[in-house]
């Protein structure tokens, strides 16, 4: 009896310690997929621009630019108007004139889970523990029909992605997000595919966003995607009628 519980602890630490290294050897697969670590890390800055198609039929212009570390500013135009979304290391900040509000605001912590998620300039599975992330390899699953392999990251934050990996490529088809507000469960499904090379990077171009009962609710196209272009730091900068309110409020972004 004494031996089978030794042999039982024994299997038990060798299959979590291969799910760990499993987990790990898929990320190495991934970043080598995208184009090498050396190449992701020799981007210092992005911008594109494409469009969105929301369920209603309409299409909006938006942009993004990001910049080492976590740097980026997010724009959406639609009818003359034009929203902003941006953090500057430490705060985030917005402008939303389709909410009647024409000046700049400060972002709350709530509001900025998804800019933040956004503003990781490689994602949450490059150098995930420095980052404070945790990573389990769950096995194989399903997507549209299609063999999948499933990691489920778990952000400093508590917030949780489920990557799905191609078995053959090992490039993200599919992410699934719960963000933990308040008390509530917010979940997204985000479709990524058709993607190109950016230098010497695989980015997507091709960005769906929704439910899981409707998937592809809401699609970004990327028209053009640029990597180390000269950014301008006021892009992220935050403007200085916000700075005051800043120092009175306390609120500032995740680190």
């Amino acid at each position: 009896m004494r031996h089978a519980v030794i042999v039982l602890i024994a299997a038990c630490c060798l299959g979590k310690f291969s799910f760990s290294q499993t987990a790990d050897e898929l990320i190495a697969k991934n970043i080598q997929a995208k184009g090498g670590i050396d190449k992701i890390k020799a981007i210092k800055t992005l911008r594109m621009t494409g469009t969105f198609e929301g369920g209603g039929g309409f299409t909006a212009a938006v942009t993004q630019e990001n910049e080492r570390p976590n740097l980026i500013r997010e724009t959406f135009s639609l009818q003359g108007m034009t929203a902003v979304q941006a953090y500057d290391g430490t705060s985030g900040w917005q402008i939303q004139p389709f909410g009647g509000k024409k000046d700049p605001e400060l972002m709350g912590e709530d509001d900025l889970r998804d800019l933040l998620l956004d503003a990781d300039f490689d994602g949450p599975l490059v150098d995930y523990k420095e980052k404070g992330n945790t990573v389990e390899y769950l096995g194989h699953d399903v997507v549209d029909g299609d063999d999948a392999l499933r990691l489920k990251v778990t952000l400093k934050n508590g917030d949780i992605i489920y990557y799905y990996l191609d078995p053959d490529t090992f490039i993200e088809i599919r992410k699934e997000i719960q963000q933990f507000i308040r008390g509530s469960v917010r979940d997204r499904v985000v479709g990524l595919g058709s993607y190109k090379p950016v230098a010497g990077v695989m980015f997507p171009f091709s960005i769906s966003q929704g439910t899981k009962n409707h998937p592809d609710a809401q699609t970004n196209t990327v028209q053009k995607l640029e990597a180390n272009v000269t950014i301008d730091p006021a892009d992220f900068a935050l403007p200085s009628s916000l700075k005051t309110e800043e120092k009175k409020s306390g609120i500032v972004g995740i680190q």
